[in-house]
């Protein structure tokens, strides 16, 4: 199957997590979904992935769903890093699942110095776990097939020395950036980081923190050529 026929796979009523497309099986709370929570009717298509590009259609059937179409697989996607620091309320979650659509692969909690949100212990658990179910419920809607790794959290100092990061004094190309880190909301502290650091910009406004995670992820897509339009091959 080709992207030439990208409609039906947009207009499927679902995307479903199965380990192997060419023999699906969906989960006990995922047919629970498609069947009382989306009302699915026999017939009604959706897709199914292993969220490593392989992926394929599927037709309900009152039990379980059947293949009706190749398994195919995507493109693999450009690798891109977003280091994110938790943010207050649910605004990180948001940008979580706007990076997941965009096409980031990987989103890393950033703990830095002006962090105002809460995240030892327990709450950094709970904090991990929902970010992992926002990018895959996201990467669902979206239709995308590379699932989106959610790091384990890392301290400024622990940021690699090839992670550019989002600055108002950082310049606005791009090329090259395929990893950045975004701070809290009252910013960067003067001495957080190394003078030498890589600075790039997001515009000529000031962004909320949520607001920069999606506009550095967008700019690293179109950097990386993320947003090329390929074909899937069929296997």
């Amino acid at each position: 199957m080709t992207y030439l026929e990208w409609p039906r796979r947009v207009a499927a009523l679902g995307q479903f997590h199965v380990e192997f497309p060419e023999r699906p099986e969906l989960a006990r709370d995922d047919d629970h979904h498609l069947r009382r929570v989306l009302r699915a009717s026999d017939g009604e298509e959706v897709v199914v992935t292993n969220g490593r590009g392989s992926w394929a259609l599927c037709r309900v059937h009152p039990v379980g769903v059947e293949r009706v179409s190749d398994v195919a697989l995507d493109p693999a996607i450009p690798e891109t890093t977003l280091y994110l620091t938790p943010l207050k309320g649910d605004r990180a979650e948001w940008a979580v699942a706007k990076a997941t659509e965009v096409g980031v692969s990987r989103i890393v909690p950033l703990v830095s110095q002006r962090m105002v949100a809460k995240f030892k212990g327990e709450t950094r658990d709970k904090t991990l776990t929902r970010w992992r179910r926002i990018a895959e419920e996201a990467a669902a809607q979206s239709r995308r097939t590379y699932d989106v790794v959610i790091g384990e959290p890392v301290k400024v100092l622990e940021v690699p020395a090839s992670v550019a990061v989002a600055d108002f004094t950082g310049a606005g190309d791009w090329s090259g950036v395929t990893s950045v880190a975004i701070g809290p909301e009252g910013g960067w502290t003067s001495d957080e980081w190394d003078p030498g650091r890589r600075r790039v910009g997001l515009g000529p406004t000031v962004l909320r923190a949520e607001t920069a995670g999606v506009v550095a992820a967008s700019l690293m897509a179109f950097a990386v050529g993320g947003w090329g339009f390929t074909l899937a091959s069929a296997k």
